[in-house]
């Protein structure tokens, strides 16, 4: 009589989903325990974030969506309804989601952690006024309020001049010789010069000899006379045409130097244009604030000897030391406050409450960061760490937290840390679905679903659901395989440098004149605890001194679009001092998006796609009709569809819900008018090639070199999964970084080029990582040289060099630990990683 009613309770403590079909997943149904720490595990691109994400937790935000006001609704970025038959038993669910570059120069760590507003409130009701100065309110201590941003900067730091000299680089030069630098390129620059040419200008003499008076009107005048414009004629033969009345090809309309610049810098939507006209604006801190961003009157209030600038420039770690003896009552500065109790209570009651909350970081080790650094500075995984640092305070009951590899960009030591903090989540009666492919975080599950056997449409199933030990049992799991893997760890013989490249006087962060030597020809692995220096050194100073040495000016990294409000992180010293002459090229291949918009995609990006519309080109029809290769661009208007503009969809305004996304009437979704599609190559047309994955591609396009070169090399890097048309807006990081290297990869390797990545494995499970160890080292074989900065043990040990840096965070690292061979490193004292390295050398992942 028993059995029923401990089946019916066993069920109540579970979420039971029934026929999920989002994405790849085929129709599966589970049940999963609440309360507990589940964990989603698969390949990539399996299926694990289309249950976790797409299904569960887009599930519990349409219902509690459901009691919200339309009104209100429309602020909430809403996730697309899951296509699922039904979600029993499901809590009230929080996403914290992996964001890339996420947020504006403006959002701080001190406000993602709402630490800046505890300091705020601090200074305002509890600061050491200047005598006479009337009380401030918390808003005069913030830098985005007109009460609390300094005058003259408002609240940037930094002030921006347009000069003659920025605009005009080299004045030897005419106007004609482009010497305003600042005016577009192109048929726009030109256009400007012949409206000068009509006013009467010469634009043949070097422009210094030109009148200051005819120099600061062309480049700082605010007026905007129109005129006839006669191209290709000279001065004097322009004013006979206009005395003479000849008809012009156009009217022109000048613009000053300045106001073109300042124009295009606050309206472009392109990156590379804000790029170019930022660098004709000179930056210089703010003479007002000294580049502390507030005004006067707000520096002037002080706690605990710092102004509240000075206070949000210290590493988390140093504000337990200042807040601790004022949260347990044993601070010196309370006496003070005993005429004024009010005080000495919101001085004591705050920093309790800071100090609750900085410690939560410090066990998420996050020490080292400071509160005004810039959220689009952080790391994914340094994100969804504060965040989830603010859940833990929030003391929130019966919650599931959907978590997306939380891991990611964690040293081993720190993700300790990190499920120290998710026991905490769950001891105070939540539940945890965390997608993870980290083994020590999913051996610490009380619950694994094991989505797969492999990506895309190979995927989808759920191959298991239960708890850890059991998955020994489930033969098709990738996943059983290293989690239960005691076998040794399998190496080949490390390779010999045939160089070193040498670094010394490195001064950035907290990297304090270093010297360090990274060997060429071999792959090296960059280890060390988070905020160690790891990514200071390499993929900044690194990166910055070798494009100087080989003339590419810039990183070769894309720029933010917020070109003028990046954090000044300066490189303050550091030169190569031998190695360089033997690198011809550089490579950082990182994780940043392959383009902004749905229209650049997989296809677009390697370069397969321009053979491809080559090859519909070539067919009978296309040429019976002159169709050329642009006829099968879905961004040229001859070939797309007219409705859609060859994007396949047309967004759907509702009012008070938010926009939703249909496909196109006409198209049907393909991008094409019908007359591009009636071309086939072998009875496929081109929306059906751009709708096959990968794998599907290669096999399509065998005998087609050009094509299935490039396409076996993404099945290599462990991408057949993924469709060519693909939009670059639903890649991951890790797919995108894996994308460039694919890219990198079918080129003919040269080899002498020096190839840099920031953690390529985050995002992969250990079945991709041994993929991603065998390109790696076949760019290495081909005579390359590979530096990763890595976490990953895997990688690391099967690695022929490596440098530790630490040996902790912030001001506790920046130093090089130890460096040498997987087995020298691993048997070094003084390093935090030389324990894990040693467990994974002997066959213990």
């Amino acid at each position: 009589m028993e059995q029923p009613n401990e089946i019916k309770k066993q069920k109540e403590g579970f979420v039971a989903v029934r026929g999920a079909r989002q994405n790849n997943l085929k129709n599966v149904s589970l049940e999963i325990p609440r309360d507990a720490l589940v964990v989603f595990t698969g390949v990539s691109g399996s299926g694990k974030s289309s249950l976790a994400f797409g299904t569960l937790y887009a599930e519990a935000q349409r219902r509690y969506l459901e009691s919200v006001s339309p009104y209100a609704r429309r602020l909430f970025h809403q996730m697309p309804i899951p296509e699922v038959d039904e979600i029993e038993g499901l809590p009230p669910a929080v996403a914290l989601q992996q964001q890339r570059g996420s947020g504006t120069t403006r959002s701080s760590v001190g406000s993602v952690t709402t630490l800046s507003n505890l300091l705020r409130m601090l200074y305002s009701r509890a600061g050491d006024y200047p005598e006479g100065q009337p009380l401030l309110y918390a808003d005069s201590f913030s830098t985005n309020t007109p009460e609390g941003a300094c005058p003259q900067c408002h609240g940037l730091g930094r002030v921006y001049q347009v000069t003659e000299k920025s605009m005009v680089p080299d004045d030897s030069l005419s106007i004609r010789e482009k010497a305003i630098a600042a005016w577009p390129t192109g048929w726009q620059g030109q256009n400007l010069r012949n409206i000068l040419i009509t006013l009467g200008y010469d634009i043949d003499v070097p422009w210094k000899d030109l009148p200051k008076k005819e120099r600061d009107w062309i480049l700082f005048t605010n007026e905007q006379p129109q005129v006839p414009v006669y191209p290709g004629l000279e001065r004097d033969a322009v004013q006979v045409a206009i005395k003479s009345k000849n008809e012009p090809s156009y009217m022109g309309t000048f613009t000053g130097a300045k106001r073109n610049v300042l124009r295009t810098f606050a309206n472009t939507q392109s990156a590379l244009m804000k790029k170019r006209v930022s660098q004709y604006m000179l930056s210089s801190e703010c003479p007002t604030c000294n580049g502390k961003r507030l005004g006067r009157e707000s520096l002037s209030v002080t706690f605990a000897g710092y102004d509240i600038a000075d206070i949000s420039r210290l590493p988390i770690k140093k504000l337990l030391t200042i807040f601790s003896p004022y949260s347990d009552g044993s601070a010196p500065g309370l006496a003070k406050f005993k005429q004024q109790q009010e005080k000495a209570m919101v001085a004591q009651r705050i920093a309790e409450d800071l100090v609750a909350r900085v410690s939560v970081l410090l066990e998420l080790g996050l020490g080292y960061l400071s509160l005004e650094r810039s959220t689009p500075t952080l790391s994914p995984g340094e994100h969804q760490r504060l965040r989830l640092a603010t859940q833990v305070r929030s003391n929130l009951f019966g919650v599931v937290y959907v978590l997306d590899e939380p891991s990611a960009g964690l040293h081993p030591a720190d993700t300790e840390a990190l499920l120290k903090t998710l026991d905490r989540l769950k001891a105070t009666g939540n539940s945890l679905f965390v997608v993870e492919h980290e083994l020590d975080v999913i051996r610490h599950a009380d619950w694994i679903v094991d989505v797969g056997p492999d990506a895309g449409e190979g995927g989808g199933e759920i191959l298991y659901s239960g708890p850890p030990k059991d998955l020994k049992n489930i033969p098709r799991s990738k996943t059983r395989e290293y989690l239960f893997n005691d076998l040794p760890f399998k190496k080949s013989p490390p390779r010999t440098p045939t160089g070193w490249l040498k670094l010394s006087g490195v001064t950035r962060n907290n990297l304090i004149n270093l010297e360090v030597s990274l060997p060429l020809g071999v792959l090296t692995s960059v280890t060390g605890v988070s905020g160690s220096g790891k990514s200071s050194l390499i993929s900044q100073v690194l990166v910055e001194l070798m494009s100087t040495q080989l003339g590419n000016g810039d990183s070769p990294e894309e720029e933010s679009e917020d070109a003028l409000q990046q954090d000044v992180v300066a490189t303050l010293g550091g030169k190569i001092t031998a190695g360089s002459e033997d690198i011809k090229r550089m490579v950082v291949v990182n994780q940043k998006p392959i383009g902004r918009t749905p229209r650049s995609n997989l296809a677009t990006y390697t370069g397969l796609f321009d053979v491809v519309r080559k090859l519909f080109a070539s067919t009978k029809l296309a040429k019976s009709r002159h169709y050329n290769a642009g006829r099968f661009s879905f961004n040229v208007g001859k070939g797309r569809c007219p409705n859609c503009e060859g994007e396949g969809f047309v967004m759907v305004e509702l009012l008070f819900l938010p926009s939703v996304y249909a496909p196109c009437s006409v198209c049907g979704g393909t991008r094409y008018n019908d007359e591009t599609l009636e071309v086939t190559y072998h009875e496929k047309n081109i929306a059906q090639v751009l709708d096959m994955t990968v794998n599907e591609a290669t096999e399509f396009f065998e005998k087609e070199d050009r094509v299935s070169r490039p396409l076996k090399v993404l099945q290599e890097v462990g991408l057949g999964y993924l469709r060519l048309g693909q939009p670059a807006t639903e890649l991951s990081g890790g797919e995108a970084q894996r994308i460039k290297l694919a890219k990198e990869l079918q080129r003919l390797s040269r080899g002498n080029t020096l190839y840099i990545l920031d953690e390529p494995t985050t995002g992969l499970h250990p079945a991709d990582v041994e993929k991603l160890q065998l390109q790696l080292a076949r760019l290495v074989d081909a005579g390359n040289t590979v530096i990763v900065v890595e976490h990953d043990m895997q990688v690391v040990a099967g690695s022929d060099w490596i440098i530790d840096i630490g040996p902790g965070a912030g001001e506790e690292g920046g130093k090089v630990v130890a460096a040498g061979t997987p087995e020298k490193v691993a048997k070094n004292k003084q390093s935090k990683t030389a324990i894990y390295l040693m467990r994974t050398l002997n066959g213990h992942p």
